[in-house]
C-alpha cells in the first residue's frame, strides 16, 4: 500500500478507521483521498483497505 507517497506492507485488510488510529492520527482531525476519491468521515468506519490501495492522509493541526 502507498501512504502518503511512501510503501508501506499492509499485513492484512482493514478498516480505514482502525489504520488511521493505529499510524497515530486522530480520524476526526483528517482528510483522506483513497485510491483518488476524497472520502466523507462517515465512510472511514466502514471503507476496508487492501495492500492495494493508495492513501493520501492531511491532517489538521490546531495553532495559535
Amino acid at each position: 500500500m502507498k501512504v502518503n507517497g511512501e510503501e508501506k506492507k499492509l499485513e492484512q485488510n482493514m478498516i480505514l478507521e482502525q489504520f488511521l488510529e493505529g499510524q497515530g492520527y486522530d480520524p476526526k482531525r483528517v482528510a483522506v483521498e483513497l485510491n483518488g476519491e476524497i472520502l466523507p468521515k462517515s465512510d472511514f468506519k466502514f471503507r476496508e483497505l487492501s495492500d492495494a490501495d493508495t492513501l493520501e492522509i492531511v491532517h489538521f493541526v490546531g495553532g495559535g
